[in-house]
C-alpha cells in the first residue's frame, strides 16, 4: 500500500479551515496558535505553547492521519503545525503495532482509527472520548487481558 494517495476533494480549503477552526485555531499537539507570517515567526507563542522557543514559523496545515487525502472522516483529519506536521508524518504510520501508550493529544485519532481499520466501523469523536480504551484495544490488543470480543477479527471485515 502506497502510504500518501488519493486526491483532495474539491472543497479542501473550507474543509481544512473547518478542523483548523475546530481545533481552536491551534496545533492540537504543541498548541502554537495560527497566523504567522514570515515577519512574526517565533513571536506568537504564548503559554500555551509546548514546543521550544526557536523562532522557528509555525503555519498550522492538516495532517491525513492515513495518508488518504480523499479520507475527510474526523480522526483523519489532525490540526497541526508544520513542525508538527513533519514529525507525525514522518514517524507516525498508523496501522504499525505501537507498543506504547499514545500520547493524550492523540488517543482519540487513533482511536477512530483503530475502529475504522480493525473493528470496521465509523465512530464519532463523543464514542472515542467516551471509552477509549475500547478503541485502543482494538490496535493494541496486549494493553488488556480481556479485549472487547464484540468486534470481528480484522480478515473478517469487508473493505
Amino acid at each position: 500500500m502506497t502510504r500518501f494517495r488519493g486526491e483532495y476533494i474539491a472543497d479542501r480549503k473550507e474543509l481544512h479551515n473547518a478542523v483548523r477552526a475546530d481545533a481552536g485555531g491551534r496545533c492540537i499537539r504543541c498548541q502554537h496558535p495560527e497566523g504567522d507570517t514570515p515577519s512574526t515567526a517565533g513571536q506568537r507563542c504564548d503559554d500555551r505553547c509546548t514546543h521550544s522557543r526557536d523562532g522557528k514559523m509555525r503555519i498550522l496545515t492538516v495532517h491525513h492521519l492515513d495518508g488518504d487525502k480523499a479520507n475527510n472522516r474526523w480522526w483523519n483529519l489532525l490540526a497541526l503545525c508544520q513542525s508538527c506536521h513533519l514529525t507525525i508524518q514522518g514517524r507516525v504510520i498508523p496501522e504499525r503495532p505501537w507498543l506504547f501508550d499514545h500520547s493524550p493529544w492523540f488517543v482519540p485519532y487513533v482511536c477512530g482509527f483503530y475502529a475504522a481499520y480493525y473493528g470496521g466501523m465509523n465512530i464519532t469523536r463523543a464514542e472515542a472520548d467516551a471509552d477509549p480504551d475500547r478503541w485502543l484495544n482494538l490496535g493494541q490488543p496486549w494493553r488488556s487481558s480481556t479485549a472487547h470480543s464484540d468486534f470481528p477479527a480484522r480478515g473478517e471485515v469487508g473493505g
